[in-house]
């Protein structure tokens, strides 16, 4: 997916077991974050960061969601152990992963398989892409994704 398509909607687990749709988010802002594991070293200082900034997300009309293919119980143990605030979702058959282009081809030490590759994307109230990271580092990552979604919000 690329900045000015419309954001394919998609139907997901969170920690809880429960159903969410991006379309649930409608008119607000949306940073949807995309990463290859929980318990990683970068994935955790991802979602930590994510969840330490997360009211000053909302007092942008901003949710932060982040999406693997792990489990719903790695995610609810994820969660519990770093004390997450972040919305994780389960996508168990990389569906919604490949939707948006972040499952793809990786070589890890000699070896080709397919994975999520560490991605964001900000959509707006409307539905569409309006910015996208690929290949994120994730230090200082989050007070990035927020400085560029107040950019985005005053360029209206």
């Amino acid at each position: 997916m690329n900045v000015g398509e419309k954001a394919p909607d998609f139907c997901l687990p969170d920690l809880n077991a429960q159903s969410v749709y991006l379309s649930n988010f409608f008119g607000r802002w949306v940073v949807l974050y995309f990463y290859p594991k929980d318990n990683t070293t970068t994935c955790t200082i991802e979602a930590v960061d994510f969840s330490k900034s997360l009211d000053e997300f909302d007092r942008l009309n901003a949710v932060v969601v982040g999406i693997s293919t792990d489990s719903v119980h790695s995610h609810f143990t994820f969660a519990h152990k770093h004390n997450l605030k972040v919305l994780l979702l389960s996508d168990r058959e990389a569906k919604t992963c490949k939707d948006y282009g972040v499952w793809r081809l990786k070589k890890l030490g000699g070896d080709e398989k397919f994975g999520v590759v560490s991605t964001t994307f900000i959509i707006n109230p409307g539905g569409t892409i309006v910015y996208k990271w690929e290949n994120v580092k994730v230090e200082k990552h989050a007070q990035e994704v927020r400085k560029k979604l107040l950019e985005l919000q005053h360029k209206k």
